[in-house]
Protein backbone atom coordinates (compact mmCIF):
# COMPACT_ATOMS: atom_id res chain seq x y z
CA UNK A 1 0.00 0.00 0.00
CA UNK A 2 3.15 2.68 0.39
CA UNK A 3 4.58 1.58 -2.93
CA UNK A 4 0.89 2.01 -3.92
CA UNK A 5 -0.15 5.50 -1.89
CA UNK A 6 3.95 6.82 -3.56
CA UNK A 7 2.65 6.05 -7.46
CA UNK A 8 -0.54 7.36 -6.92
CA UNK A 9 1.26 10.40 -5.40
CA UNK A 10 3.80 10.89 -8.05
CA UNK A 11 1.08 10.48 -10.80
CA UNK A 12 -1.04 13.01 -9.71
CA UNK A 13 1.18 15.66 -8.13
CA UNK A 14 2.64 15.67 -11.85
CA UNK A 15 -0.39 16.35 -13.57
CA UNK A 16 -1.09 19.02 -10.85
CA UNK A 17 2.12 20.08 -11.83
CA UNK A 18 0.74 21.14 -15.12
CA UNK A 19 -2.15 22.96 -13.66
CA UNK A 20 -2.10 26.89 -13.36
CA UNK A 21 -2.49 28.01 -9.42
CA UNK A 22 -4.82 30.06 -9.68
CA UNK A 23 -6.90 27.03 -10.80
CA UNK A 24 -5.14 24.43 -8.76
CA UNK A 25 -6.64 26.79 -5.69
CA UNK A 26 -9.91 27.36 -7.56
CA UNK A 27 -12.99 26.01 -5.01
CA UNK A 28 -14.34 23.71 -6.71
CA UNK A 29 -17.15 23.14 -4.06
CA UNK A 30 -14.99 20.01 -2.99
CA UNK A 31 -14.39 18.56 0.74
CA UNK A 32 -11.45 20.90 0.89
CA UNK A 33 -12.62 23.60 -1.71
CA UNK A 34 -9.55 23.05 -4.28
CA UNK A 35 -6.64 21.10 -5.68
CA UNK A 36 -4.51 22.27 -3.48
CA UNK A 37 -6.74 22.08 -0.35
CA UNK A 38 -7.03 18.15 -1.11
CA UNK A 39 -3.48 17.51 -1.73
CA UNK A 40 -2.51 19.86 1.31
CA UNK A 41 -5.23 17.57 3.33
CA UNK A 42 -3.82 14.42 2.03
CA UNK A 43 -0.56 15.76 3.33
CA UNK A 44 -2.04 16.58 7.11
CA UNK A 45 -3.59 13.70 7.55
CA UNK A 46 -0.59 11.21 7.01
CA UNK A 47 1.66 13.56 9.07
CA UNK A 48 -0.63 13.37 11.47
CA UNK A 49 -0.78 9.44 10.93
CA UNK A 50 2.37 9.28 11.28
CA UNK A 51 2.80 11.00 14.28
CA UNK A 52 0.64 8.48 16.23
CA UNK A 53 2.35 5.49 14.60
CA UNK A 54 5.62 6.36 15.90
CA UNK A 55 4.37 8.14 19.29
CA UNK A 56 5.62 11.21 18.31
CA UNK A 57 1.92 13.25 17.72
CA UNK A 58 1.73 16.05 15.97
CA UNK A 59 -1.01 18.77 16.27
CA UNK A 60 -2.91 21.70 13.65
CA UNK A 61 -5.21 23.95 14.44
CA UNK A 62 -7.73 21.98 11.92
CA UNK A 63 -8.17 19.13 9.26
CA UNK A 64 -8.27 22.16 6.14
CA UNK A 65 -5.09 23.91 7.89
CA UNK A 66 -3.03 25.18 5.29
CA UNK A 67 0.82 23.58 5.02
CA UNK A 68 1.57 25.73 2.50
CA UNK A 69 0.25 27.89 -0.31
CA UNK A 70 3.46 27.08 -2.80
CA UNK A 71 2.73 24.24 -4.65
CA UNK A 72 6.27 23.26 -5.08
CA UNK A 73 6.79 23.18 -1.44
CA UNK A 74 4.25 20.89 -0.83
CA UNK A 75 5.09 18.69 -3.27
CA UNK A 76 8.62 18.46 -1.57
CA UNK A 77 7.12 17.64 1.40
CA UNK A 78 4.44 15.36 -0.07
CA UNK A 79 7.80 13.56 -1.46
CA UNK A 80 9.64 13.28 2.06
CA UNK A 81 6.62 12.10 3.42
CA UNK A 82 6.03 9.29 1.25
CA UNK A 83 9.90 8.28 1.92
CA UNK A 84 9.04 8.54 5.24
CA UNK A 85 6.14 6.03 5.12
CA UNK A 86 7.42 3.58 2.87
CA UNK A 87 10.61 3.56 5.17
CA UNK A 88 8.54 3.32 7.96
CA UNK A 89 6.87 0.40 7.11
CA UNK A 90 9.71 -1.39 5.89
CA UNK A 91 11.65 -1.19 9.25
CA UNK A 92 8.12 -1.49 11.06
CA UNK A 93 7.15 -4.41 9.19
CA UNK A 94 8.68 -7.26 10.50
CA UNK A 95 7.73 -6.18 13.88
CA UNK A 96 4.22 -4.68 13.13
CA UNK A 97 2.23 -8.14 13.17
CA UNK A 98 2.93 -8.67 17.07
CA UNK A 99 1.48 -4.64 17.69
CA UNK A 100 -1.72 -5.00 15.17
CA UNK A 101 -3.84 -6.01 17.99
CA UNK A 102 -2.44 -2.98 20.24
CA UNK A 103 -4.10 0.38 20.62
CA UNK A 104 -3.48 3.72 19.17
CA UNK A 105 -4.21 6.26 21.42
CA UNK A 106 -5.07 9.96 19.80
CA UNK A 107 -7.23 12.80 19.80
CA UNK A 108 -9.34 12.64 16.98
CA UNK A 109 -10.21 16.08 15.54
CA UNK A 110 -13.19 15.20 13.53
CA UNK A 111 -14.88 13.43 16.75
CA UNK A 112 -13.50 15.87 18.87
CA UNK A 113 -12.46 13.33 21.82
CA UNK A 114 -9.92 10.91 22.70
CA UNK A 115 -10.15 7.94 20.70
CA UNK A 116 -8.18 3.93 20.98
CA UNK A 117 -8.08 2.24 17.75
CA UNK A 118 -6.84 -1.51 17.05
CA UNK A 119 -3.36 -0.67 14.86
CA UNK A 120 -4.45 -2.50 12.33
CA UNK A 121 -7.73 -0.70 12.12
CA UNK A 122 -5.63 2.27 12.05
CA UNK A 123 -3.31 1.08 9.12
CA UNK A 124 -6.22 0.13 7.03
CA UNK A 125 -8.07 4.10 7.43
CA UNK A 126 -4.74 4.88 7.24
CA UNK A 127 -4.63 3.98 3.16
CA UNK A 128 -8.28 4.13 2.98
CA UNK A 129 -8.15 7.80 3.66
CA UNK A 130 -5.60 8.28 0.89
CA UNK A 131 -7.51 6.52 -1.63
CA UNK A 132 -10.49 8.36 -0.13
CA UNK A 133 -9.10 11.72 -1.02
CA UNK A 134 -7.53 10.95 -4.10
CA UNK A 135 -10.48 9.76 -5.35
CA UNK A 136 -12.19 13.34 -4.71
CA UNK A 137 -9.03 14.68 -6.47
CA UNK A 138 -9.18 12.55 -9.49
CA UNK A 139 -13.21 13.74 -9.85
CA UNK A 140 -11.51 17.29 -9.66
CA UNK A 141 -9.01 17.09 -11.94
CA UNK A 142 -11.50 15.37 -14.41
CA UNK A 143 -14.13 17.70 -14.30
CA UNK A 144 -11.38 20.71 -15.13
CA UNK A 145 -10.17 18.54 -18.22
CA UNK A 146 -6.84 16.95 -17.12
CA UNK A 147 -6.05 12.79 -17.63
CA UNK A 148 -4.49 11.37 -14.96
CA UNK A 149 -4.29 7.88 -15.97
CA UNK A 150 -4.43 4.76 -14.79
CA UNK A 151 -5.76 4.98 -10.97
CA UNK A 152 -5.71 1.22 -10.01
CA UNK A 153 -3.74 -0.84 -7.36
CA UNK A 154 -3.65 -3.91 -9.58
CA UNK A 155 -1.82 -1.74 -12.50
CA UNK A 156 0.68 -0.27 -10.22
CA UNK A 157 4.27 -0.83 -11.30
CA UNK A 158 4.80 -2.76 -8.37
CA UNK A 159 4.97 -6.66 -9.04
CA UNK A 160 2.00 -8.70 -8.49
CA UNK A 161 2.06 -12.30 -7.33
Amino acid sequence: MAAYNRWMNDSLYSVCALIPDENRKKDMGASYKSIHGTLNHLLLADILWLGRFENTPKTFPSLDYVLTDDFHELRAEREATDNHIESWVVMEGNKMEEELDQPVRFHSMTLDKEVSVQRRISLIHFFNHQTHHRGQLTTLLNQAGYDFGPVDLIGSPEPQS
